[in-house]
């Protein structure tokens, strides 16, 4: 247990140590606001960093870099690279590219670093949330909504373990990018609940915008499986996939075999190639089911919310940029981050867009 504990323990207090710094900016902004204004702001703060460590955690995983320290919460029972040297320049030693390096292992760990900084900053906001509540008087969003946020960050966290612990399971390492972005959205949701700003819109809109939201979901989980299982290449041409087939042959029930190893079946065999193209060409299909929705939508904002109107052409034009990049420039980590970003962009601005038809005018 204490090999657990004590590494855990380690990692925390270098994330509370990467924590203190955004808590001081944070402090030192809002001096002035109101208690809800300062909740506010802290939510916005910590909504930035969210963001900024799903983008990281792509980084991770498109560098293979999800097993650079093969155990948790440590790095071989340390709490960095540093002190597990030996242990790696041993496994490097043996596999000079991978899984684990040296320079893999701290992307791991500030990963792991980045993470815990904000699951502390949630907790911050959890209790302050709690104590305005105590306090009375001002109008204030229910802490019961913080509260979720604090659980769900920590079950996020259950599954950035078990990424490490079952050794890329592609089920698990999607659920963990879904877990991630639920955070976004969880925490765009709470941020737009300390200052109501509702929109003058037709009630139909909010069912659109919904509508295109679980569209995005659905696309984004599919986005995953194609990453989890490095399904990118699989069709290399556009808008053709492969040798110039619009429709190559394709295995979906061996490609969406849920609970199975990296790469291969449920059965223990090698996944297929044709397995692959399925998955890659699910995701292309639902690309193109997705930006009409969006193309739609922003049509039908045009006139009642211009600027946001505006906002989901600009998201729908960087996602088909990027998109179509991965495949014709041979998955690049630029444009395969540029697309992570710009999903996660787009699930938060649904939210926010959301929320705020949500309330009456």
């Amino acid at each position: 247990m204490s090999d657990l504990l004590v590494p855990l323990g380690q990692v925390a207090a270098i994330g509370g140590a990467v924590a203190v710094g955004p808590l001081l900016w944070w402090r030192q902004r809002s001096r002035s606001a109101s208690p809800a204004g300062r909740l506010r702001a802290l939510t916005l703060l910590t909504l930035f960093l969210t963001f900024d460590l799903i983008v990281f955690g792509a980084f991770t995983r498109l560098s293979d870099s999800g097993l650079g320290c093969p155990d948790w919460p440590g790095c071989y029972a340390s709490a960095s690279p540093l002190g597990a040297r030996d242990h790696i320049e041993a496994a490097q030693t043996a596999m000079p590219t991978g899984p684990v390096t040296h320079g893999k292992a701290w992307v791991e760990m500030i990963h792991r670093y980045l993470a815990s900084a904000v699951g502390l900053l949630i907790l911050v906001m959890t209790v302050l949330s709690w104590r305005l509540k105590r306090q009375g008087g001002e109008r204030a969003p229910s802490p019961w909504l913080p509260t979720l946020t604090f659980f769900w960050v920590c079950v996020q966290g259950a599954f950035g373990a078990l990424t490490v612990t079952m050794k890329l399971f592609p089920a698990i390492v999607t659920l963990h990018l879904l877990f991630g972005l639920g955070l976004l959205m969880l925490l765009a949701w709470q941020h737009e609940a300390y200052l109501p700003r509702p929109l003058s819109a037709p009630s139909r809109l909010r069912t659109a915008v919904l509508s295109v939201l679980a569209l995005a979901l659905l696309q984004v989980a599919l986005g995953g499986w194609v990453s989890t299982n490095y399904a990118v290449l699989a069709c290399d041409e556009f808008p053709t996939c492969h040798g110039g087939q619009w429709w190559p042959h394709m295995d979906f029930t061996q490609g969406f075999q849920l609970w199975r190893e990296l790469g291969q079946r449920a059965d223990g065999g090698w996944l297929g190639f044709e397995a692959l193209a399925a998955i890659h060409m699910a995701h292309r299909v639902g690309a193109a089911v997705v930006l009409s929705a969006m193309l739609a939508l922003a049509w039908a904002l045009r006139s009642h919310a211009p600027r946001w109107s505006n906002a989901l052409w600009g998201v729908a034009a960087w996602q088909l940029v990027s998109g179509l990049s991965n495949v014709v420039l041979d998955w690049p980590i630029v444009a395969a981050l540029a697309h992570s970003a710009g999903a996660a962009v787009l699930l938060g601005l649904l939210t926010t867009l959301f929320a705020r038809l949500k309330a009456p005018v």
